[in-house]
Protein backbone atom coordinates (compact mmCIF):
# COMPACT_ATOMS: atom_id res chain seq x y z
CA UNK A 1 0.00 0.00 0.00
CA UNK A 2 2.65 2.42 0.67
CA UNK A 3 4.63 1.71 -2.29
CA UNK A 4 1.75 2.70 -4.36
CA UNK A 5 0.96 5.49 -2.74
CA UNK A 6 4.83 6.42 -3.44
CA UNK A 7 4.34 6.25 -6.77
CA UNK A 8 1.25 7.62 -7.38
CA UNK A 9 2.65 10.74 -5.15
CA UNK A 10 5.75 10.48 -7.64
CA UNK A 11 3.48 9.84 -10.56
CA UNK A 12 1.63 13.82 -9.70
CA UNK A 13 4.59 15.78 -9.25
CA UNK A 14 6.06 14.42 -12.81
CA UNK A 15 2.82 15.05 -14.60
CA UNK A 16 0.89 17.96 -12.33
CA UNK A 17 4.59 19.25 -11.38
CA UNK A 18 5.79 19.82 -15.04
CA UNK A 19 2.38 21.30 -16.01
CA UNK A 20 2.63 23.79 -13.57
CA UNK A 21 6.35 24.62 -14.36
CA UNK A 22 5.62 24.96 -18.01
CA UNK A 23 2.46 27.13 -17.63
CA UNK A 24 4.07 29.35 -14.69
CA UNK A 25 6.72 28.18 -12.69
CA UNK A 26 9.65 28.98 -15.51
CA UNK A 27 8.18 32.28 -16.26
CA UNK A 28 8.45 33.28 -13.19
CA UNK A 29 11.87 31.51 -12.49
CA UNK A 30 13.58 32.93 -15.30
CA UNK A 31 11.39 35.19 -17.31
CA UNK A 32 14.04 37.73 -17.13
CA UNK A 33 12.07 41.50 -18.06
CA UNK A 34 13.54 44.49 -19.38
CA UNK A 35 13.23 46.23 -16.09
CA UNK A 36 13.50 43.58 -13.58
CA UNK A 37 12.10 43.58 -9.65
CA UNK A 38 13.50 41.59 -6.88
CA UNK A 39 10.63 39.20 -6.24
CA UNK A 40 10.47 37.74 -10.20
CA UNK A 41 10.28 37.13 -13.68
CA UNK A 42 7.47 37.88 -15.72
CA UNK A 43 8.20 36.82 -19.17
CA UNK A 44 8.48 33.21 -21.38
CA UNK A 45 4.78 32.28 -20.81
CA UNK A 46 3.71 29.15 -22.47
CA UNK A 47 7.45 29.09 -23.94
CA UNK A 48 7.11 31.88 -25.55
CA UNK A 49 10.51 32.66 -28.06
CA UNK A 50 11.70 28.79 -27.26
CA UNK A 51 11.54 28.32 -30.90
CA UNK A 52 13.99 30.88 -32.04
CA UNK A 53 16.76 29.23 -29.64
CA UNK A 54 16.39 25.53 -29.59
CA UNK A 55 18.25 25.59 -26.39
CA UNK A 56 16.23 26.91 -24.08
CA UNK A 57 14.28 23.40 -24.20
CA UNK A 58 16.85 21.88 -22.91
CA UNK A 59 17.71 24.43 -20.33
CA UNK A 60 13.87 24.21 -19.27
CA UNK A 61 13.66 20.55 -18.90
CA UNK A 62 17.22 20.56 -16.97
CA UNK A 63 15.53 22.86 -14.55
CA UNK A 64 11.83 21.45 -14.80
CA UNK A 65 13.82 18.33 -12.79
CA UNK A 66 15.21 20.29 -10.05
CA UNK A 67 11.61 21.64 -9.82
CA UNK A 68 9.84 18.44 -9.83
CA UNK A 69 12.66 17.08 -7.19
CA UNK A 70 11.67 19.42 -4.74
CA UNK A 71 8.27 18.49 -5.02
CA UNK A 72 8.88 14.50 -4.44
CA UNK A 73 11.67 15.64 -1.64
CA UNK A 74 8.75 15.45 0.54
CA UNK A 75 6.18 12.53 -0.92
CA UNK A 76 8.54 10.30 1.84
CA UNK A 77 7.43 12.54 4.50
CA UNK A 78 3.96 12.93 3.56
CA UNK A 79 3.36 8.94 3.02
CA UNK A 80 0.07 7.31 4.68
CA UNK A 81 -0.34 10.98 6.32
CA UNK A 82 -2.05 12.75 3.57
CA UNK A 83 -4.50 12.09 0.91
CA UNK A 84 -3.70 12.33 -2.71
CA UNK A 85 -5.64 15.46 -3.22
CA UNK A 86 -3.92 17.15 -0.19
CA UNK A 87 -0.42 16.50 -1.72
CA UNK A 88 -1.69 17.49 -5.54
CA UNK A 89 -2.33 21.13 -4.12
CA UNK A 90 0.68 20.76 -2.05
CA UNK A 91 2.32 20.15 -5.74
CA UNK A 92 0.64 22.77 -7.47
CA UNK A 93 2.06 25.85 -4.83
CA UNK A 94 5.07 23.87 -4.62
CA UNK A 95 6.00 24.03 -8.19
CA UNK A 96 3.98 27.09 -9.50
CA UNK A 97 5.05 29.54 -6.86
CA UNK A 98 7.55 28.51 -3.97
CA UNK A 99 9.98 27.18 -6.05
CA UNK A 100 10.30 29.04 -8.76
CA UNK A 101 9.81 32.64 -6.65
CA UNK A 102 13.43 31.23 -4.37
CA UNK A 103 15.03 30.13 -7.41
CA UNK A 104 14.71 33.77 -8.72
CA UNK A 105 15.86 35.02 -5.29
CA UNK A 106 19.16 33.26 -5.42
CA UNK A 107 19.61 32.41 -8.85
CA UNK A 108 18.35 35.21 -11.19
CA UNK A 109 21.46 37.54 -10.03
CA UNK A 110 18.66 40.07 -9.98
CA UNK A 111 16.69 38.62 -7.14
CA UNK A 112 16.91 40.04 -3.52
CA UNK A 113 19.24 37.50 -2.44
CA UNK A 114 21.79 39.13 -4.68
CA UNK A 115 23.01 43.06 -4.80
CA UNK A 116 25.25 44.91 -7.31
CA UNK A 117 28.63 45.65 -5.73
CA UNK A 118 30.69 48.74 -6.61
CA UNK A 119 31.78 47.33 -9.87
CA UNK A 120 28.42 46.93 -11.14
CA UNK A 121 28.58 42.88 -10.73
CA UNK A 122 25.36 40.70 -9.36
CA UNK A 123 27.09 39.49 -6.30
CA UNK A 124 25.17 37.22 -3.06
CA UNK A 125 23.65 39.01 -0.11
CA UNK A 126 25.17 35.50 1.56
CA UNK A 127 28.89 36.99 0.59
CA UNK A 128 31.58 35.43 -1.07
CA UNK A 129 31.90 32.38 1.83
CA UNK A 130 28.43 31.02 0.82
CA UNK A 131 28.80 28.36 -2.27
CA UNK A 132 25.45 26.53 -3.60
CA UNK A 133 27.25 23.32 -4.10
CA UNK A 134 25.03 21.59 -7.32
CA UNK A 135 21.94 23.84 -6.23
CA UNK A 136 21.15 22.00 -3.45
CA UNK A 137 20.73 25.70 -1.02
CA UNK A 138 17.83 26.27 -3.23
CA UNK A 139 16.37 22.74 -3.91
Amino acid sequence: KNTQNILAKNLVVVTVGFLCWYIIGYPLAFGFVDEPNRFSGGTNWLMDGFWDDKSKFRFWLFQGTFCATGGTIVSGAMAERTKLKGFGTYTVLMTSLIYPLVVYWGWSGEGFMNYTDKDGKSVSAFGPGFMDFAGSGIV
